[in-house]
């Protein structure tokens, strides 16, 4: 167990070859993209984040998508999704498979020497074998499947040696093949227009082809080298043909004139990989390997396209970034020269800050916009509460000076303490205080260069990364390493949250990228995933289970009867690996076992830890609304009365049977067996029976009761409603007044006995602390004359009351002891 645990990576938009996926459910469209391991899903309407997929052991290569499902190619398996739970894996091919095309109720898969499965995802849950299968020739490598409408059961299949072939995925048939154009075919698109498809080659052409007869319409030529990676039609009526390449230019032509009809100049910084026109709009999206989704529309009367909304990441990797604010957001500075501000909260908000009108200026002086942007930054610092001080540089003299005896790489102040960090070419770290002007304290352990350095909020822990790929935390007071972690690509930057709960971090030639690490506080549910880095902005999260975390870290580091090496030793280094954009990851054992494949990986997942740190509590995690308003159901049913009681209806249904009455009122026909019935609930009504409280409540009290074991009872309360839990424990209620010599053998009291023992039990373990609070308080409210009127409860009562003592001692000795380090280290000088 270490001070930092993975997290999660943000700032990731879409991978760098893979084409996107879109689909229109109802009235709105959605569309699947793939983030390295891992695929998301956005809402087209705001281009916002609405689902996020589990990690796969490999680099997604080919994406296709059908109402619920995601199929997903990773190395030579498929895995098939519904929305994020995995549920098969297609394991058939030998090659790796980078082709995955929908075709109705069926999905083509090919594979790089040519084999093509068929599978049927009807029933996905249980076909896990191909429903049929398609051997190309050898010296035919596939590179794109389309079908053509109304061709029943036809697809055609585009090759890296040039030529296209026809085929019957029914009868297995090769029907006919077209020569190309002695090019490699990189895309190819279906027209509105029956027989017409577009093919698109590496040689920068585009070729407008009658299929039926095997005719050339006509081509057009891309005035910047590079391949022709897109492609999309337009379908609202306008003849226009959307094509992108590798040089990140959108070129719009128009299929009547025969001619270019616009051109998007810089549309992304990268190759384009996947454009796609919205049904009978006029709307195009593209993605690219800049890390981007755009939205362009064309609406203005030049027919030309403007930009209506994008998600963007880095399209390079970052080298510089620092939290900014109260830790909800991140600056980033990287290699693309562009500056960003990253949400840790909603990755909807990121954007990239305005370097004043760069489109507007670079279209003025045509010239990309690149050239006109920012430099690349090295390194960069900020604040949110500017000093008004004044200095006077009258005398102009030096006033002081602190000799290092190397040349100085990297320093790092902390204004609160006076404490200057520096390091050397010797990988040494330097710690110097600037009021006394002297060294006080040194740090040695690197082996290489030393990228980054940082100062935790309160001063009390300097942190530094290195080429070496290790992240040293040291402690300050203790003038001691506590804790080290090496991960698997080195770290370029790093910054910690002003809460201290979050460490960002940038990592080499990873683009888009800052990663999360969490500060272990001890909480509930403590998390822990495995799984690679992928391309984006990493973020370190710290204390999930509130600031409570805060308090105890400091007390299991720092508190005088705590060893500091039990919890984070330093006198090694742990391998950690980097989080990813997704909190759950699909280990290569399960990938196995669904696969059906026994060979054993030596991928070790990270483990979640479950157990209790001692001297801690842990929480629920559960939202304020379901435990805050336990006791306050009363007030809150009086506020929510109706106004006036409910209308009777003016008449009846007509289904309802009804009879005759005097009054004018509405009297519906009693059911025949109505006496047996009135008779049967009156016998009812008298007494409770035990079988009435053995409710699944009372039956899973007792279970967990006699095992000792109350984890599955809580599971349970949480999982209730606060109207519903505030029933379960007024149904236990005891309706007799006087106490009789049989009180022991009622069942309500057995349940009560039960609850004290529970709330016991779980006070003493400091377990879901805020959550059993809370139900002991409504608890007490509703049997707490109860409990003083019966001697049977008196023990457990007063067992209870040490017990929840006891623990409140210990809470406040914890703040205490962590109000007393704040205040030591707040006026210490070193």
């Amino acid at each position: 167990m270490g001070i930092f645990e993975p997290f999660r990576a943000i700032g990731y938009i879409n991978a760098d070859s893979v084409p996107f996926s879109v689909q229109r459910l109802g009235t709105e469209t959605f569309v699947t993209v793939s983030v390295g391991k891992a695929f998301q899903v956005y809402n087209c309407a705001k281009l916002n984040l609405v689902l996020a997929g589990p990690q796969l052991p490999k680099k997604i290569r080919a994406l296709a998508s059908f109402r619920d499902y995601t199929f997903a190619s990773y190395g030579k398996d498929i895995a098939v999704f519904k929305r994020t739970d995995q549920v098969v894996t297609w394991s058939r091919h030998e090659e790796k498979v980078n082709i995955l095309f929908l075709f109705g109720e069926y999905v083509l898969s090919a594979d790089i020497k040519g084999n093509v499965f068929i599978w049927s995802f009807k029933g996905a849950g249980t076909n896990s074998e191909p429903v049929g299968s398609i051997s190309l020739e050898d010296k035919f490598t596939p590179t794109c499947i389309m079908h053509p409408d109304t061709y029943l059961n036809k697809v055609i299949i585009g090759s890296e040696e040039g030529p296209l072939q026809l085929w019957n995925i029914s009868t297995k048939k090769k029907i006919y093949e077209f020569k190309g154009w002695n090019s490699a075919v990189r895309c190819c698109v279906s027209s509105p227009a029956l027989d017409i498809v577009a093919v698109g080659c590496s040689d920068g052409t585009v070729h407008v082809h009658n299929i039926r007869y095997d005719e050339e319409l006509m081509s057009f030529n891309h005035q910047i080298r590079g391949a022709v990676t897109a492609l999309s039609f337009r379908t609202d009526g306008q003849p226009l043909l959307a094509s992108g390449g590798s040089s990140g230019v959108i070129s719009i032509w128009n299929l009547e004139k025969r001619r270019l009809h616009s051109v998007i100049r810089d549309a992304h910084d990268g190759s384009i990989v996947s454009l796609h026109f919205f049904a009978n709009e006029p709307i195009l999206m593209s993605s690219a390997a800049d890390n981007s989704i755009k939205m362009w529309i064309f609406d203005s009367n030049d027919g030309d396209a403007r930009l209506l909304r994008f998600r963007s990441g880095h399209s390079a990797p970052p080298r510089c970034i620092r939290f900014y604010g109260n830790g909800k957001c991140i600056l980033s500075a990287g290699q693309d020269r562009a500056f960003r501000l990253f949400s840790v909260v909603q990755d909807q908000q990121s954007r990239e800050l305005s370097q004043r009108h760069v489109s507007k200026r670079a279209k003025k002086l045509r010239v990309k916009e690149e050239e006109i942007k920012l430099k690349p930054v090295i390194t960069f610092d900020c604040a949110i509460e500017p000093l008004f001080q004044v200095w006077g540089f009258k005398s102009c003299k030096l006033k002081s000076r602190l000799d290092v005896g190397k040349s100085v790489t990297k320093i790092s102040y902390h204004r609160a303490n006076g404490l200057l960090a520096t390091v050397a070419d010797d990988m040494v770290l330097l710690l110097f205080d600037t009021v006394s002007m002297k060294m006080v304290r040194r740090f040695e352990g690197h082996t290489d260069r030393i990228t980054d350095l940082c100062f935790s909020e309160d001063g009390k822990w300097l942190l530094s990364s290195s080429m070496d790929g290790t992240l040293r935390i040291w402690d300050i007071s203790l003038a001691k390493q506590i804790d080290a972690m090496a991960v698997d690509v080195s770290i370029t930057s790093l910054s910690m949250s002003p809460n201290m709960d979050v460490l960002a971090t940038t990592h080499v030639d990873q683009k888009r990228c800052v990663s999360l690490v969490l500060i272990l506080g001890g909480g509930g549910q403590q998390l822990g995933t495995r799984g690679e880095l992928i391309n984006s902005v990493v973020l370190l999260h710290v204390s999930h289970s509130s600031c409570y975390n805060f308090g105890r870290v400091n007390q299991a580091l720092f508190s005088a009867s705590t060893n500091v090496d039990n919890y984070a030793s330093g006198k090694h280094v742990r391998n950690v690996r980097l989080p990813t954009v997704s909190s759950t990851e699909i280990s290569e054992e399960e990938q196995v076992h669904n696969s059906g494949d026994s060979k054993h990986s030596n991928v070790e997942p990270f483990v979640i830890m479950n157990h209790q740190i001692p001297n801690l509590i842990t929480l629920s995690l559960l939202p304020k609304s379901q435990w805050q308003s336990l006791t306050n159901l009363d007030i809150i049913k009086v506020r929510n009365k109706p106004i006036e009681p409910p209308k009777k209806p003016e008449k009846a249904p007509f289904f309802l049977p009804s009879v005759p009455s005097l009054s004018g009122e509405i009297l519906f026909e009693p059911p025949a067996n109505s006496k047996e019935t009135d008779s049967s609930t009156a016998d009812n009504t008298n007494h409770k029976n035990m079988a009435d409280l053995s409710s699944h409540f009372s039956r899973l009290l007792q279970s967990c009761g006699e095992t000792k074991n109350y984890s599955a009872f809580t599971d349970y309360l949480k999982g209730l409603s606060p109207s519903s839990l505030d029933m379960e424990l007024r149904m236990l209620q005891i309706i007799d007044d006087d106490e009789s010599e049989n009180m022991e053998d009622k069942p309500e009291l057995q349940s009560i006995l039960l609850l004290l023992d529970y709330f016991i039990h779980e006070l003493s373990c400091r377990n879901n602390f805020e959550f059993v609070q809370a139900v002991l308080k409504l608890f007490l409210k509703i049997h707490g004359e109860t409990m003083r009127r019966y001697s049977v409860l008196q023990d457990k009562v007063k067992k209870l009351v040490e017990v929840q003592s006891l623990v409140w001692q210990k809470i406040d000795k914890m703040f205490q002891t962590a109000r007393c380090m704040v205040t030591f280290l707040s006026n210490s000088q070193f």
